[in-house]
């Protein structure tokens, strides 16, 4: 999805993001290597997912800060890794941007997203985060692996927003296409 384009869901049910990029559509094959990436630990894969995302936010106005999601302590246990968080760095390095993979804390447990559908995305993550650090008047990026309804990039900018920050981006690799596309 293009930067100025928005898709059916978020224009009736705005995020509290200013703007949001995602590179790809989370379809074959590109589904096929997140899938990798993520649930069979393939670095390399996320790797290149990162630098794609990389490119595509390389003229975006650079934010002060990025963050990312956290994952469930069961499930980062279970991984190894956060997959967010291993995008977020390639993006940071190549761009030169901050990283602070600890400003948001998940503050309440809640179930896998993936096994929701989108109403109950959204509250499965109200006011599952908090964003530790004062963020003032700064420009922040949410860096994620795929939004799906954009409940996880909502929960988080609303942490980030009440943290203080002045503008909020998300910066996705892949958007799940509206039903029909």
């Amino acid at each position: 999805m293009p930067r100025s384009e928005s898709c059916g869901h978020c224009l009736r049910r705005p995020l509290a993001v200013d703007g949001a990029t995602a590179v790809f559509e989370y379809r074959f094959p590109l589904d096929r290597v997140l899938v990798r990436f993520k649930f069979a630990g393939d670095l390399a894969a996320g790797r290149w997912l990162g630098e794609r995302l990389a490119d595509a936010v390389a003229d975006a106005p650079a934010p002060d800060l990025i963050v990312v999601p956290p994952i469930e302590a069961t499930r980062l246990k279970q991984r190894g890794f956060n997959q967010a968080l291993e995008i977020a760095k390639v993006v940071a390095a190549r761009r030169g941007l901050a990283l602070d993979r600890d400003a948001i804390r998940r503050i309440r447990s809640a179930p896998p997203q993936s096994t929701l559908g989108g109403l109950e995305r959204r509250r499965n993550l109200r006011d599952a985060f908090s964003c530790r650090p004062r963020l003032d008047g700064l420009r922040v990026a949410i860096v994620d692996d795929v939004m799906t309804t954009g409940a996880t990039i909502d929960a988080v900018a609303r942490a980030v927003r009440a943290a203080g920050a002045g503008r909020v981006d998300a910066w996705a690799v892949a958007r799940t296409p509206e039903p029909g596309d």
